[in-house]
């Protein structure tokens, strides 16, 4: 029998593990030679390090990598997706790591509650609570208090409550019965007062909370990988945590002030009823409650799925309303705006559907509370008259037990509308907080050291690097090249040969699976990302612009810069004078994602920020693709002086632009196919020479540079009929 006849491929979320039943060493020699590829992640460190050893050797890795090749199809057989978006993490649907119960969502919530490095705030909880108590017992005193005057009037108060002032009743300004009307209001009146105190109290503590949450979840999306943020939708993201604050505020408030508070005034008007009334009249009220509860769970938990429904429908409706404004034009375009109204109305559909049940089973969920209730009213009605045609009660008990439970089910009423809403408001909260419970991929190590570059002495290495988006579609295969100090370095190749992922694993937004990368000769790995990150600037081929000023825009590259070096750092990209053409200048908005401003002037933004960033190492992914030859011309000239005594990376389909770099790298299936310099490679007769002639199908030749020539690609331009870097002319 064929040792892999026995393998059976167990599939887990983000990792496959190939068992074998008999061969055991065969299993670990296998899961090691793929420890660092994107078919097999490891999810125990112990286990990593107890094969990494094993793996370094050279004759191991080569009989894996055979087995592996032996058996791709077996493997290949548990990788059922096909699409591609870049992110390891694309082979299977993104999700959190887990639902939360709702004891963990009330413990992380009252951690935000209770701060343990924020006295003020534990003092307001407790100022708070106090006036909750305080509440509750100027407001449970007014149904006695109506009582007794009601008693006094008819003849039925106590002996002290009859005692008047001396003299007529003419001459008397205050009675009993006048002053008990007076407490009357006045512990109504309290009671607000104390509520109302309570509230003004709580907000800011209710606020603290928001707010901290809030940037707790922004600063850790920004700590998640790439991979996760290519494969969610912003809308959808957005609206999650806009849902899951305004939920935890709501299930903050609804704890603290009406759940507790309901449950304690419960039991106290139950205890008042058999003290004063008698123990049928709290039995009464107890199972009347009971049943009120039961219906209350039963009915919300039955038309949760709806709100959930709706939810989803609102989340659907909402990103493709985002999805389609964002994309504007093209929806011009194409002429399409019908069609995109009726995709919208599709979701607004689903959405009125979802929201039509949820609002027909609230109104069952009321008439059910409301009949428990009137079913309790009449039985304890119908006591109290009994017992006073006995002579046992008065009309003031009488009124005593009608005004209880009347100001019991308020806050009964209110308990139905609160448990569904804390009930939604902690699915919600879910949805925010599994968010924390993601973990980010890319992180420092234990012992990262900070980068430290020295007058702008910084050299990068690739060693043997491995990667790939997808098991199925490797990028990078054994990458080895070297960017030295100081020197002008040069990228090239088609298409889908990597030249952008080198960007991406420089920056740390992805780590290779097989490989190291490293920088004045430590790994990427084990330094800090903030040091790795400040050291290098980079002009990206898509310049996306944030939705507020051009200054706001330029000053992001460096925020701490003053406004005449923004000013200088947009003169060098050939970008002052436009923007003071505009209506008003540097304050100008750019519009969402910069749509308001031409390509051109949105990658001349993009040129003077990483200028303004004044880092030791600069990138430029295709940075003059937008621009005409003139300002190309001029800003390439402006470039030469940015980049003059700095390590520079060029990564360029315009041969022209790169003529003058030191080191040209030639691309091909992942790795060097060829290196050298421009007229070096043009000797070789190789993939550059062929992409340099398809550039220049008509034959210009290079001249060879000479030391009084200002820059070579200037003066390839000046033999071109346009002067354009790009004519074929």
């Amino acid at each position: 029998m064929n040792e892999f006849e026995s393998v059976k491929v167990f599939r887990f979320p983000g990792t496959f593990l190939v068992i074998h039943r008999s061969i055991i060493m065969l299993q670990l020699r296998l899961i090691a030679s793929l420890r660092n590829s994107s078919i097999i992640r490891l999810k125990s460190q112990a286990v990593y390090r107890s094969f990494s050893s094993l793996t370094k050797s050279p004759t191991f890795i080569r009989n894996a990598n055979q087995i592996l090749s032996k058996n791709k199809r077996a493997i290949a057989q548990v990788l059922t997706r096909t699409c591609f978006h870049p992110g390891a993490s694309s082979q299977v649907p993104l999700q959190a790591n887990g639902q939360l119960t709702g004891y963990q969502l009330i413990q992380r919530l009252l951690k935000f509650v209770w701060p343990k490095d924020k006295p003020e705030i534990k003092r307001r909880v407790l100022v708070a609570l106090s006036l909750l108590v305080a509440a509750k017992l100027a407001n449970v005193s007014v149904p006695f208090l109506l009582r007794d005057i009601v008693n006094y009037y008819n003849g039925k108060a106590p002996e002290f409550l009859k005692l008047t002032l001396e003299g007529t009743a003419s001459q008397t300004i205050f009675t009993a019965g006048i002053v008990t009307c007076i407490a009357y209001g006045l512990a109504r009146a309290t009671s607000s007062a104390f509520n109302e105190l309570r509230n003004a109290v709580f907000a800011k503590v209710a606020q603290n909370s928001v707010r901290n949450i809030s940037r707790s979840i922004f600063l850790h999306l920004h700590s998640l990988d790439l991979s996760f943020h290519l494969n969610r939708q912003t809308g959808a993201l957005s609206k999650a945590i806009d849902r899951g604050t305004r939920g935890m505020s709501f299930v903050l408030s609804s704890l603290i002030f009406n759940l507790i508070p309901t449950a304690v005034e419960i039991g106290m008007v139950s205890a008042l009823f058999t003290g004063t009334l008698g123990a049928e009249f709290a039995y009464m009220t107890m199972g009347s409650i009971g049943m009120y509860g039961v219906a209350t769970l039963g009915i919300t938990r039955w038309r949760t799925k709806f709100r959930h429904q709706m939810n989803q429908a609102d989340n659907d409706a909402g990103n493709k309303a985002i999805d389609s404004l964002i994309n504007y034009e093209t929806v011009k375009y194409f002429n399409n705006e019908k069609f995109e109204a009726d995709r919208y109305d599709h979701f607004l559909k689903k959405y009125e559907g979802a929201s039509l049940k949820t609002t027909s089973s609230l109104a069952l969920l009321n008439f059910a509370q409301n009949a428990i209730f009137s079913g309790a009213l009449i039985g304890v009605m119908c006591m109290a008259g009994n017992r006073i045609a006995s002579g046992d009660l008065t009309i003031g008990d009488l009124i005593l037990a009608n005004t209880l439970l009347f100001q019991l089910s308020i806050p009964l009423n209110f308990l139905g509308s609160v448990y569904r809403e804390v009930r939604q408001g902690l699915v919600d909260m879910n949805q925010m907080f599994s968010l924390l419970t993601l973990k980010p991929k890319i992180v420092e190590a234990v012992n990262a050291k900070k980068l430290e570059v020295t007058e702008n002495d910084i050299s990068l290495k690739f060693e043997n690097v491995h990667f790939g988006y997808l098991p199925e579609k490797p990028i990078l295969n054994g990458l080895d090249l070297e960017i030295p100090s100081g020197k002008k370095v040069a990228i090239v190749g088609g298409s889908g040969s990597g030249k952008s992922t080198i960007v991406r694993l420089l920056y740390r937004l992805y780590d290779t699976e097989l490989g190291t990368v490293k920088i004045n000769g430590l790994e990427t790995r084990d330094m800090t990302l903030d040091s790795l990150r400040q050291n290098i600037s980079i002009v990206p081929q898509d310049s996306v612009l944030f939705h507020d000023t051009i200054y706001y825009n330029l000053a992001y590259g460096r925020p701490t810069a003053s406004k005449e070096e923004v000013i200088e750092a947009a003169k060098m990209a050939d970008l002052h004078e436009s923007v003071l053409g505009m209506p008003n200048g540097y304050e100008t908005l750019v519009g969402e994602r910069g749509l308001k401003l031409s390509g051109g002037e949105k990658q001349r933004v993009a040129i003077a920020r990483a200028i303004l960033k004044n880092a030791p190492f600069v990138i430029y992914d295709e940075a003059t693709s937008s621009l005409d030859a003139i300002t190309e011309s001029n800003i390439m000239k402006a470039l030469k002086g940015a980049v003059e005594k700095r390590t520079s990376l060029f990564i360029a389909h315009r041969l022209a632009t790169i003529v003058d770099a030191d080191i040209i790298y030639v691309l091909e299936n992942g790795k060097v196919a060829e290196k050298g310099s421009h007229f070096d490679l043009l000797a070789m007769d190789g993939l550059y020479a062929q992409l340099w002639k398809s550039q220049n199908i008509h034959g210009v030749a290079p001249k060879q540079k000479k030391p009084e020539d200002e820059d070579l690609m200037l003066e390839l331009d000046l033999d071109k009929c346009c002067g354009s870097s790009s004519c074929n002319r």
